[in-house]
């Protein structure tokens, strides 16, 4: 049997807000396997389905850049916060995302393209930058939105300049209808997708190991009712329906209003335009997303100096 360390049982603790006995026990049963742990816990009714898996944290910005149909956004990394408030480091992440709608989503080809007005590659200006700010930056990735006829919508939550803050999102809505009858809708759109961060588009775009992953936390909560196998499976089915109203963008009910589908928004706003508009797509970046930054116990630290 796998060793159940401390450090385990405090990384369970934090992805799912479980006490630490029952983390303990969680472990003890999946054989020390964090994955399995975390859907042992859901299905006891001891973790919430939607709890992050930890704390994201890395500095830095987002930013948009829009031309006609396409749009493009990027992520640019710092060590701190304060960097994001240097107008230097602030120009490099708008011109960069520039850089992506002519070279693409690659970060290395983003790299080695032409900085806008110079005869520097990208990657020289990002290592000039270093060397002038004091600190390290990277281009950490990119994405680009486009639509062969409507109009690409983009939001920026907590903006600190204009086009760039901490989470952007771009929306494709492929139209007949011009941009004054799709900005609005567009806008919309993107907020709803900063404050509900869906998984997918549709139900056919999402993850189907994410799926069945829920599937069975399902099977087995519903089990433990004692209720009869064909009850169970309705059971199950409405509870899939509500997971996807969760987390699947065109099921889940519209943050501007409370009460309708956003699929059915589009609808309407279709039959308002007198037109098609399909949503095509959407980019919903996060700055850190997905990066752990080491956090600092700094009473130790203090110590550790003192010690020496």
């Amino acid at each position: 049997m796998a060793e159940i360390t401390a450090a385990i049982v405090k990384e369970l603790r934090e992805k799912t807000g479980a006490g630490m006995m029952d983390c303990k026990k969680a472990l003890a049963e999946t054989d020390g396997n964090l994955e399995a742990a975390v859907d042992w816990l859901r299905t006891k009714g001891l973790a919430a389905a939607a709890k992050k898996a930890s704390r994201v944290a890395a500095e830095g910005l987002v930013a948009v850049k829009t031309e006609g149909t396409r749009a493009a956004v990027v992520e640019v990394n710092s060590e701190t916060d304060f960097v994001a408030r240097n107008d230097k480091f602030q120009k490099f992440v708008a011109d960069v995302a520039g850089v992506v709608l002519s070279v693409g989503t690659d970060v290395e080809a983003i790299k080695a393209a032409t900085y806008p007005g110079t005869s520097k590659t990208v990657a020289d200006v990002l290592t000039d930058n270093v060397a002038t700010i004091g600190e390290n930056q990277s281009i950490r990735r990119a994405a680009v939105v486009e639509v062969p006829e409507g109009y690409v919508a983009h939001y920026i939550h907590n903006a600190v300049a204009d086009g760039m803050g901490k989470i952007a999102v771009l929306v494709g809505l492929k139209s007949a209808a011009g941009e004054e009858a799709l900005a609005g809708l567009g806008k919309q759109l993107a907020m709803h997708i900063a404050a509900a961060n869906p998984a997918s588009l549709n139900t056919a775009e999402l993850d189907p190991e994410l799926v069945e992953r829920e599937k069975q936390v399902q099977i087995e909560k519903a089990r433990e009712s004692g209720k009869p196998d064909e009850i169970i499976m309705k059971m199950i089915e409405g509870r899939m329906r509500k997971y996807y109203e969760e987390v699947v963008l065109l099921e889940q009910v519209f943050v501007m209003d409370g009460e309708s589908k956003v699929k059915d928004v589009i609808a309407k706003a279709a039959k308002d335009a007198g037109t098609a508009i399909e949503l095509t797509g959407y980019v919903r970046m996060e700055l850190g997303q997905g990066i752990e930054k080491k956090e600092e116990d700094f009473a130790a630290e203090v110590a550790a100096v003192a010690g020496r």
